[in-house]
């Protein structure tokens, strides 16, 4: 892997964590997700099922993780299956883990190759009383496309009709929603690296440039600091691009006088940074951008100091709502009557600000998570207010990780620039200097 090794006291500590959650005599199967093809013979890099990466730490396609505390056979609490290499492969594809490399890995005892485990898997099932499957239960997300979980959830009821069979997800989403500290340190290093990405990026963007060049010097960052690459397809948006909320295209050439929405983290060892900032092509906001922009900086600040201990999700976003729309009644966006008149259900500050303010961020940007569970320490989430007036060809959008501690919020960006003045400030200073790799001075724009 690109990354660092990772203590394998993070998944063995995962583990029992998982099994004490589940009931007596069951078994939990985890399966690898599946290589994605993309055209011919060709695969998009692979990315691990996060359940099974939680668990088990290995970053490797066709790998199954099989945990049954109960097991009356000895040695077989926990198993580790993966694939037998080859010289074929070794040439074809590379290094793959032998089982002394999962081991070392993992923290797992037995690991035995996929091609020798049938017979021992099936001994193992019908031990059980019950079984325990990994699927795809992301409430705000469902996909036509079949994944080896939904397959082998089917041959598992086809195979094995009179076992009963239990949801992996809730428990995983009671327990990911709470970061060790093995994670919060990942966490961090995500964050290290997506600022770097930033502050490079603070001394690139003037007039003229193209949105997928800075895209490419993100991406530079994040690779020669060994992350895997992006946690999301990053969002380089000026002037009214920046109204598109998931605006990907990157295409178009940033203007003297927009504003330059920028919307991107790294991922490093499977976890995840999630940052938004807005920047102004030239190095100076107008009255008008540095008005909105420093609403939006408000909004942020008050509701991260909300990110605390028992509030909930449903509540916070409420309280939220409020300071957003204190805000655009002051920006004139907004009136008393418009107010008045507005639907509970669809209030008046939703015209100008219509996405969600935080979402759980850890192995998936939109984290595992049981969305109506009161707050509580080690859990972390983004806060991302924004302001978004198509009419002025203006989108300001502010995104901070924060995690929530028993003494207050902890702000995983801190160190990222935010104030409009330090901005404009290191803009100008990152100009006037030689830009890195290329050898030519860059005259600030004023």
């Amino acid at each position: 892997m690109r990354y660092q090794a990772i203590n394998p006291e993070l998944f063995q500590m995962n583990r029992k964590r998982f099994v004490r959650e589940m009931k007596p005599g069951t078994i939990a199967i985890f399966n690898s997700n599946d290589l994605m093809p993309r055209t011919g013979d060709i695969c998009y890099p692979f990315r691990q099922n996060a359940g099974l990466f939680y668990l088990s730490g290995v970053d490797q396609e066709d790998t199954m993780l099989v945990l049954f505390p109960d097991c009356p056979r000895e040695g077989c609490q926990e198993l580790l299956l993966i694939r037998r290499t080859n010289e074929h492969i070794k040439i074809w594809e590379g290094h793959k883990l032998g089982k002394e490399e999962a081991r070392a890995v993992s923290g797992i005892d037995k690991v035995v190759f996929l091609d020798e485990s049938e017979g021992l898997l099936n001994e193992l099932i019908l031990l059980a009383e019950g079984i325990y499957l990994n699927t795809n239960e992301n409430d705000r997300f469902d996909t036509p496309v079949e994944t080896r979980d939904y397959r082998y959830a089917r041959s598992i009821r086809e195979r094995y009709p009179a076992h009963t069979l239990y949801r992996a997800q809730p428990i995983l989403k009671k327990l990911q929603m709470v970061k060790s500290p093995y994670e919060i340190e990942l966490l961090g290093q995500c964050a290290a690296i997506t600022a770097s990405a930033f502050r490079r990026v603070l001394g690139f963007v003037r007039p003229g440039v193209w949105e997928y060049e800075i895209e490419a010097e993100i991406t530079h960052e994040f690779i020669r600091n060994r992350a895997t690459g992006h946690a999301y397809q990053p969002i380089v948006a000026g002037g009214k691009n920046a109204c598109v909320l998931h605006y990907v295209d990157n295409n178009r050439q940033c203007h003297n006088g927009e504003v330059l929405l920028l919307d991107f983290g790294c991922e490093y060892a499977n976890y995840n940074a999630d940052l938004s900032r807005s920047i102004p092509v030239n190095g100076v906001f107008t009255d008008r951008q540095r008005a909105v922009y420093n609403a939006v900086l408000r909004v942020l600040k008050e509701a991260r100091a909300m990110l605390v201990p028992g509030n909930t999700l449903e509540e916070y976003t409420k309280e939220v709502g409020k300071i957003m729309e204190s805000e655009l009644l002051g920006l004139g966006l907004v009136s008393r009557d418009d107010i008045a008149q507005q639907d509970e259900k669809k209030p008046a500050y939703k015209k100008f600000f219509m996405h969600g303010v935080s979402h759980h961020l850890g192995l998936d940007v939109h984290d595992l998570c049981l969305r109506y569970e009161p707050f509580r320490a080690g859990m972390v989430f983004t806060c991302e207010p924004g302001i978004y007036i198509p009419e002025e060809g203006l989108g300001i959008r502010l995104e901070n990780d924060i995690l929530i501690t028993d003494d207050g919020p902890v702000d995983l960006f801190a160190d990222i620039p935010i104030e409009a003045a330090e901005i404009e400030e290191l803009m100008h200073t990152k100009r006037d200097a030689v830009y890195p790799g290329t050898g030519q001075a860059v005259t600030s724009v004023n």
